[in-house]
């Protein structure tokens, strides 16, 4: 596991693609990987490819301090259900705590079994980030997921 490089942004787009592809994450640009690609904790193969990312985005707030929100969450197929995922979410977790974020948030069309086993709850410890939010597709009725740190 380590934090993702702009010479990255390639294959963190190729890794997106299936889960793009399947309607589980919204098309982002390729710009948009080499742009924030420090949002992006990756795990990587001994060959080198990309075999899950997880990206993290600090939101500002003057009346609730910081928050986190976790997004483009994938994890190859073949490391699916071999705790990849599990290992991304602890590691965002943590850097969570170092940046001093008072809480997380992520939006997911699926079940988000994942997040509810590490602590987030549909109703969120307190509001989710509005220009997030706002940002936020209506039609692929995402639901927004949150946790206190």
């Amino acid at each position: 596991m380590r934090a993702a490089r702009r010479e990255d942004a390639a294959a963190l787009a190729a890794l997106s693609l299936p889960f793009v592809e399947s309607g589980a994450l919204r098309e982002r640009p390729l710009a948009l990987y080499a742009a924030h690609a420090a949002d992006f904790t990756v795990v990587e193969a001994l060959d080198g490819t990309l075999e899950g990312c997880l990206g993290l985005r600090v939101h500002r707030h003057r009346e609730h301090g910081p928050a986190g929100v976790l997004y483009n969450f994938c994890v190859a197929r073949h490391r699916q259900g071999c705790g990849t995922g599990a290992h991304l979410l602890e590691a965002a977790l943590t850097r969570a705590r170092t940046l001093s974020l008072g809480a997380l948030f992520t939006a997911t069309t699926g079940g988000g079994h994942l997040f509810l086993r590490h602590g987030f709850t549909p109703e969120g410890p307190r509001p989710a980030p509005a220009d997030w939010l706002r940002s936020l597709d209506p039609r692929r009725d995402a639901r927004v997921l949150g946790r206190a740190l």
